[in-house]
């Protein structure tokens, strides 16, 4: 994806720019680059791409998560090839957990509860997208 901003821009709060609106971005983009796949397929797509963005915005390690995947080689031979496409959305993403994170810190909540604030807010979104349309 591409953006008429940065992750820097993001972080400090310059743009208004969420994760709701990552997802959707993400999601049409999985849309635009599997003209063929069913909306099952595209939504199967979707899932594992943003998964490997948020593990990896997390710092975490790619073959970590590939070795979660282990039972499905089509789909990790799938993650490894489009990785190194994936690192302007991870960077962005990454962004976008920090703004949340700082949001939270900026509330005045510590930081442990920022981070688990933010890690909450993930995970609802995540469960239902359509009920955060304004994050």
């Amino acid at each position: 994806m591409q953006w008429d901003f940065s992750p820097e821009q993001v972080v400090k709060g310059e743009v208004g720019y969420g994760l709701d609106h990552f997802r959707a971005d993400l999601a049409t983009e999985v849309e635009m680059n599997s003209p063929g796949a069913t909306a099952a397929e595209r939504a199967a797509i979707f899932d594992v791409v943003y998964d490997l963005c948020h593990w990896l915005a997390r710092g975490q390690d790619q073959e970590a998560f590939l070795a979660g995947l282990a039972h499905d080689p089509p789909t990790c031979e799938f993650l490894r090839d489009i990785g190194p496409a994936m690192a302007p959305n991870v960077g962005m993403l990454g962004a976008i957990l920090q703004r949340m994170i700082m949001d939270g810190v900026e509330s005045g909540l510590e930081l442990q509860a920022a981070l688990a604030s933010a890690d909450e807010l993930q995970r609802r979104i995540v469960a239902n997208p359509a009920s955060h349309a304004t994050c």
